[in-house]
């Protein structure tokens, strides 16, 4: 039996706690250090960031390289928000999802 192609969806944002009220440099490393991950699709929004993977260890890497952005900056305590659509039935992307709302 052949392996389902699956695409894992997550909703992520990474907060550094103690570092004043503009964190868009923190937010911008972060983003930079998510486009070395091979395999990983994001998008940027206002509020958080969505990734789109191959797989849930793909996801979780980039919450991992997030947080190492973040600690390389000296920032001494870190919040992140992560929710995760794993849809195991039928293979749905970012863009599918966006186009099946505006329908």
């Amino acid at each position: 039996m052949a392996k389902r192609s699956i695409v894992v969806i997550a909703e992520f944002s990474i907060h550094p706690i103690g570092s004043g009220t503009s964190v868009s440099r923190y937010v911008r490393a972060a983003i930079r250090t998510l486009s070395r991950i091979p395999g990983l699709k994001y998008q940027v929004t206002p509020m958080a960031t969505v990734l789109e993977a191959p797989d849930l260890k793909t996801i979780l890497r980039a919450v991992e390289v997030s947080h190492e952005a973040l600690r390389s900056m000296r920032v001494r305590r870190i919040s992140s928000f992560l929710r995760v659509d794993e849809r195991l039935d039928k293979r749905r992307t970012m863009k599918d999802k966006i186009v099946s709302v505006e329908e």
